[in-house]
């Protein structure tokens, strides 16, 4: 594959697009001495425009592909390049249980299988190894996570392949200081990178008739509950870190959709971020007190193993005990940090039966709130 530049923390990368002759062919001569035209071979260039990459460019559509996160792992397969990728940035957090409900679709175990790119610590060895034709990763998070230079992100983009990629899943990091995109408007530019835009139409329609059907069921916003969305991976929580829901990341997406109360509104409480770890205890909870408490990190967990474990230990804590979620049994799993369109889809519906559980069923009971045989024509192109 070749590819064009992109600005480098203020550098320009030259690629190797645009470098060939540009003119038409010279003519060849025919075994009887008569000069004929060759014509010359059609023009399958295009560009991809992203931040903070800016505009890249390809010769052809990129059949191999790594993306970091599960949000873009997830934009692809909804794109029909499953079999185009090759790993992932970190397994343990791309959730592919969904796809059993959507038939014909599904991700190659033996690529979940394979090192993930952390678990490697983001080596350069590796991206030659998987010597792919895109890397669908943000190199602003490689910068300020991995400790990657310029020069490296150069190294890789000239030998290997260009990066087309934005974090989105948060916008709390003082180093992105580019461009963020909503969900869709990052699921368009995959769209465009493997010219894929009949799915992504068709799954936008989708999309947007969906959420415009749940709106239009929810009751008046001074009946809905508060919500705080937290993170703690253990079964016997003591702390838990915040997420502001009005921080607008792709994470928080099905919470803003449906039309929730960020708990910690008026409260000085800053969102997670690279440079804000800090935790909250029972007792910041209390003052706080949502209505319903929302907890990440427990995605491998059945609703009912979780309130088995986690819930369950709450309700022994002698502070924890206190909570009005807690006492109502309104503590629930928060949802994956890089969720993509698909991921958004399950995880809309059971967000609309954690919170309005009258209108649209409980989180254990069978009722779909979207057409899953619909989703999988698309994927599987049958649109």
């Amino acid at each position: 594959m070749k590819y064009g530049g992109a600005v480098i923390g203020g550098g320009l990368l030259a690629g190797c697009a645009g470098q060939s002759d540009s003119g038409s062919n010279p003519p060849e001569t025919a075994s009887d001495g008569i000069a004929t035209n060759t014509p010359a071979p059609e023009d399958t260039s295009y560009s991809v425009e992203m931040a903070p990459m800016g505009r890249v460019s390809f010769d052809t559509i990129p059949k191999s592909w790594v993306p970091y996160g599960g949000d873009y792992a997830d934009m692809g397969v909804a794109l029909g390049q499953a079999d185009g990728l090759t790993r992932i940035g970190n397994a343990g957090e791309y959730y592919t249980y969904v796809y059993d409900e959507l038939p014909g679709v599904n991700v190659d175990d033996a690529v979940l299988e394979r090192q993930s790119l952390i678990d490697a610590e983001m080596d350069k060895e590796l991206f030659y190894e998987m010597d792919n034709d895109v890397h669908v990763i943000d190199t602003g998070m490689l910068r300020n996570w991995f400790d990657w230079s310029d020069d490296d992100v150069a190294e890789i983009w000239k030998n290997v392949a260009p990066f087309v990629g934005n974090m989105i899943f948060r916008r709390s990091d003082s180093w992105h200081d580019y461009q963020y995109y909503a969900l869709y408007q990052a699921f368009e530019k995959m769209a465009t990178l493997f010219d894929e835009r009949e799915r992504y139409e068709a799954f936008r329609a989708l999309h947007d008739e969906y959420i415009a059907d749940i709106q239009s069921r929810l009751p008046p916003a001074t009946e809905r509950p508060t919500v705080m969305l937290t993170y703690e991976g253990t079964n016997e929580p003591e702390t838990f870190s915040p997420y502001r829901l009005n921080d607008k990341g792709t994470s928080k997406k099905q919470w803003n959709d449906l039309g929730v109360s960020d708990a910690l509104a008026g409260t000085p409480v800053e969102n997670l971020s690279t440079e804000n770890r800090s935790e909250l205890d029972y007792e910041n909870l209390l003052e706080v007190d949502p209505d319903v408490l929302l907890i990440r990190g427990h995605e491998q967990k059945t609703p009912t193993e979780f309130r088995d474990t986690v819930l369950g230990y709450m309700r022994e804590h002698p502070v924890g005990s206190e909570l009005t979620a807690v006492q109502n049994g309104r503590v629930y799993r928060g949802g994956y940090l890089r969720q993509g369109p698909i991921h958004n889809l399950f995880l809309t519906e059971r967000g609309a039966k954690q919170l309005y559980p009258d209108e649209f069923g409980t989180v254990t009971g069978n009722e779909e709130l979207f057409d899953r045989q619909r989703v999988a024509d698309i994927i599987n192109g049958d649109i």
